[in-house]
């Protein structure tokens, strides 16, 4: 029998700040949780249902997983997770790849499979009746697109902390945004959070780009322990809803 954990108090100071400082939840608010089945994904899972029963506002939580069909990608053991949990879960399945395949011009299927789900995820959540879609991508989420942006388009941009859908009717919110990747790998180990590893042959067959950056900020942060801090602190104005979007991918670990 599955039951809620509740997350360390380090983990709930950071997604605690973060939804005040950025007023990402709102009394009576509808949040659907993008859930990968990723150790990040599932932590804010625990995070946002601990926060629903003991948060001074009240607020409703859904949970949505997209089953994009690939090899060597299934979330389908999250299904028996959740039943357990009494939180409404919405299971999607569409043949991203199969799609891709006929449909692609010019783009990544990495980029191709984000707008996909991230469309099935809006389209849920207007169906289902929630307003606000949360998403669970951290610090180094953040930080690694700041410097990809920089360094391969010329462009200071990073993922947006709260910001409104070009529809203009769903907020999407990153309640980890002041929390660090270890955090959650640290949690989800600790308490053997049923992680489903992620090894689409698309997006996994040789290194990319952020796999890259990320082991430049490993190799930068031994010898600079306030590296993130500061990079924090220089993407703050960017982390702001009125920035220009960036292409922005829904993928967690």
């Amino acid at each position: 029998m599955n039951q809620l954990i509740k997350p360390p108090k380090s983990l709930l100071r950071c997604v605690g700040r973060a939804i005040g400082d950025y007023a990402m939840i709102k009394a009576n608010d509808r949040v659907l949780l993008g859930l990968s089945g990723g150790k990040d994904s599932l932590s804010l899972l625990h995070i946002l249902a601990h926060l629903k029963r003991h948060a001074p506002i009240h607020f409703n939580l859904g949970v949505i997983t997209v089953d994009p069909l690939i090899s060597g990608f299934d979330p389908s053991p999250l299904k028996t997770y959740l039943a357990d949990l009494n939180i409404p879960y919405f299971y999607q399945q569409q043949p991203i790849m199969e799609e891709a395949l006929r449909h692609i011009r010019g783009d990544s299927f990495c980029a191709y499979c984000s707008r996909m789900k991230r469309g099935i995820m809006y389209s849920t959540a207007r169906k289902e009746g929630y307003n606000v879609l949360a998403l669970a991508q951290h610090l180094d989420d953040l930080a690694e697109s700041f410097l990809m942006s920089a360094f391969h388009g010329g462009r200071l941009q990073t993922m947006k902390a709260h910001y409104t859908n070009d529809a203009g009717d769903i907020r999407v919110i990153r309640p980890l945004i002041y929390a660090r990747e270890r955090q959650t790998a640290d949690f989800a180990k600790a308490t053997q959070l049923p992680v489903i590893f992620d090894n689409c042959p698309a997006c996994f067959s040789k290194p990319t780009q952020r796999h890259h950056i990320k082991q430049l900020l490993a190799t930068e942060e031994l010898a600079y322990k306030q590296i993130f801090r500061n990079l924090l602190h220089a993407m703050r104005p960017l982390m702001q809803g009125n920035q220009p979007a960036l292409q922005e991918t829904d993928d967690d670990s």
